[in-house]
């Protein structure tokens, strides 16, 4: 059932070459009970999108595949509809077949990496909108006790980047399927972040659908993130730092053109990548670990990078960037 010595390259869009003494991908939910039953001192695998391997893997790997859509009942009403999606399945392809059958409310988180089941993990976001927006329940199985158990959105816990399952349920449970509440008729459009709205205006676009807005959104990181399958990556590095108004203010003085989005009276955001470029580092090349030329909130792989090699840019930048507004960025990827 498991292989040994198996090269994780294939499975961690960072393309980092380690290995993991024994590995075993999983399409069916039985399976995955009988070996959780035998093991529990296991290492989750999902999309290996959110994932940067610094060392090879001595726990036994178990890579969870496991596929399917459904569209539930929604007692009678035409409004919203009920979609479950199993874990293993492909956030993005999941988004494009939610666009095709008119389920809006997932179309601004189009072309992220990754698979449904991590998804809620890290509350995954883009332009506006996060997973939390149209999040419904998901079925998680608990590893000490193989009981699955169904968590609904509050006992979720949902913050910027974060759920339970990225801490006080850390390697506690593995998430197998994931509901959403999606609209089927009066879509509540979100185009006010980011380039949306202008890349609409430039189409003459007045009336978008969910398809456009999905297309816009592609099409925008396309123009500003590395492909995965060409070189390797795993998105947003670093959380965009939310920071309090009366330091903000004090770096507005220093930094007029600073951008930032506020979030309440006391707290703004401000782009993390806009403050690495800052310092210097976007389109930087150290060996084969470098920041990408056009998004320096994306570190990247050029081919053979190793994952400590990766790290160690990044504290180089965390340090860069404190020393210089006083900020502390936080990495979004999982170091292993």
């Amino acid at each position: 059932m498991f292989q040994n010595k198996i090269s994780l390259k294939p499975y961690n869009t960072f393309g980092i070459n380690v290995y993991a003494d024994s590995f075993v991908s999983i399409s069916a939910l039985p399976k995955l009970k009988k070996i959780i039953s035998k093991n529990k001192n296991v290492f989750i695998l999902s999309g290996g999108s959110n994932i940067l391997f610094t060392k090879n893997i001595a726990q036994p790997v178990v890579h969870i595949n496991l596929k399917g859509k459904d569209i539930l009942k929604n007692s009678n009403k035409t409004d919203f509809v009920f979609v479950k999606a199993q874990a293993g399945e492909n956030w993005h392809e999941f988004v494009l077949w939610c666009i095709d059958n008119n389920f809006g409310g997932l179309e601004n988180l189009s072309l992220i990496p990754g698979n449904v089941g991590t998804s809620p993990m890290q509350n995954i976001g883009a332009y506006g909108v996060e997973v939390k927006d149209c999040f419904y329940e998901l079925e998680a199985l608990e590893i000490e006790t193989g009981k699955i158990k169904t968590f609904k959105k509050d006992e979720c816990k949902f913050g910027y980047r974060d759920s339970v399952f990225k801490n006080i349920y850390k390697g506690k449970y593995i998430i197998i399927n994931v509901t959403f509440q999606l609209s089927t008729s009066k879509h509540q459009h979100n185009t006010s972040y980011g380039a949306i709205q202008k890349a609409l205006d430039d189409k003459q676009i007045e009336k978008p659908t969910i398809k456009d807005i999905s297309n816009v959104v592609i099409a925008i990181r396309q123009s500003k993130l590395p492909d995965p399958k060409k070189i390797g990556n795993s998105g947003s590095f670093f959380k965009n730092p939310v920071i309090p108004i009366l330091q903000f203010n004090k770096l507005k003085k220093e930094y007029s053109n600073i951008p930032h989005y506020p979030i309440s009276d006391k707290l703004v955001k401000v782009p993390a990548g806009w403050l690495v470029e800052q310092c210097g580092f976007k389109g930087k090349r150290f060996g084969d670990a470098g920041v990408h030329k056009n998004q320096a909130l994306v570190l990247v792989n050029y081919g053979n990078a190793t994952g400590e090699e990766i790290f160690n840019l990044a504290q180089k930048i965390l340090k860069s960037v404190n020393n210089k507004f006083g900020i502390d960025l936080e990495i979004e990827v999982n170091v292993l």
